[in-house]
């Protein structure tokens, strides 16, 4: 089976030229902006996956990361076909960017929820 967070935080990093990881880095602050790719659930079956994907943006100011937010979901909700170790079918923004909480009042957050439809290269 596909590694969601191995196939899509590269894909993002590509595409939007912003470290990507599925996890946070120790020293956070030094790394923004930053996108994290989680997964968090979804079904597999025989002939493909549909995990829930936590997303979440970190940036140094508000406004940084109220965009690029907006520009991760609107690079995924577009995506579609091959992509290194899969091929994505679809997919869907189940919950939209928005404020999340975060311990360093110097790094703001944002978080969406997406479900991928996808099948293994």
């Amino acid at each position: 089976m596909a590694d969601i967070e191995e196939i899509l935080a590269p894909w993002l990093e590509s595409q939007l030229d912003v470290f990507s990881a599925a996890e946070t880095p120790a020293d956070l602050g030094g790394s923004l902006p930053m996108i994290r790719v989680e997964r968090g659930g979804g079904t597999d079956s025989r002939f493909g996956q549909h995990p829930r994907v936590y997303v979440d943006v970190f940036a140094s100011t508000a406004d940084e990361a109220r965009d690029l937010a907006g520009r991760v979901r609107d690079a995924l909700v577009l995506l579609s076909g091959p992509v290194p170790g899969a091929v994505i079918r679809g997919v869907r923004c189940d919950s939209g960017p928005s404020r999340q909480p975060w311990a360093n009042e110097a790094v703001h957050r944002r978080g969406a929820t997406y479900t991928v439809s996808l099948r293994p290269a």
